[in-house]
């Protein structure tokens, strides 16, 4: 990350002059897009496929990722040879593998709709919240994971969750001293983690084809449990089996055949 903070550090000279300078929330989200290859190269980009691992209990779980501009996205891991679908969106349906029975099941048709809301934040919600007509507020400065950072309140359209409307919320850290995105925390509005804080550390960033990416993104609950993904290799514009996009169809019993 040592070269994304050098080049951070000269655009922050060049851009605030002196200390005293005060920053707006579009001069702190501008600054980062700049410094990390320019809002034009990143809105360019059709598709992201990432490749890592995460460590859970012990074991490390091999990881594909990915996303597009279209839409389309999967996340697929592999365990003694099983794979585990997740996030499996073929511009229609959206669906996972079940953990327990190890088969693929369509999400509700609420989650569906809740889902197809993002699907104009690629590659990420910041980078055209204007056009999407999302909100973004400077909170202030707070210190995140030790180090201080801009806080920024970032504000969609709403999710629906059991029938009603909810606020759909989330809050982006970038560090004072480099401009770095450092981190985000969203309130889980659903599910057994419902009101908890589900929160996301960003770092070591490289640069891929002149963009620069966090390969460390440390996913968990706010002063909770957590685990690294770690990203082994970035791809832009990649080629991908779209047959695995495709809800899968169980194949009849032999009995059935008969």
């Amino acid at each position: 990350m040592k070269v994304l903070k050098a080049l951070l550090f000269v655009a922050l000279t060049i851009t605030i002059g002196n200390n005293s300078y005060a920053q707006t929330v579009d001069e702190i989200i501008d600054l980062y897009y700049e410094v990390t290859g320019g809002k034009d190269a990143w809105n360019k980009i059709e598709g992201i496929k990432y490749i890592g691992k995460v460590n859970q209990g012990g074991m490390e779980i091999p990881l594909e990722m990915v996303q597009t501009k279209s839409g389309e996205s999967y996340t697929k891991a592999s365990v003694q040879g099983m794979s585990f679908m997740q996030g499996v969106y073929d511009g229609e349906t959206l669906w996972n593998t079940n953990f327990m029975t190890m088969k693929p099941e369509k999400v509700t048709s609420e989650d569906l709709e809740n889902h197809k809301l993002n699907l104009n934040d690629f590659p990420d919600a910041l980078i055209n919240y204007k056009v999407n007509e999302y909100t973004a507020e400077l909170v202030g400065t707070e210190t995140f994971d030790g180090t201080d950072a801009y806080k920024i309140k970032l504000v969609k359209e709403p999710v629906t969750i059991d029938g009603e409307k909810v606020d759909d919320v989330e809050f982006y850290y970038f560090e004072v001293d480099s401009g770095a995105l450092i981190g985000s925390q969203k309130e889980m509005v659903s599910g057994p983690m419902a009101g908890a804080i589900s929160e996301t550390k960003f770092s070591d960033y490289e640069e891929v084809e002149g963009l620069y990416f966090p390969m460390t993104m440390t996913q968990g609950v706010k002063d909770g449990q957590s685990q690294s993904i770690i990203i082994e290799s970035v791809e832009i514009n990649p080629s991908y089996d779209k047959a695995m996009l495709m809800f899968p169809t169980e194949e009849p019993a032999e009995e059935d055949k008969k």
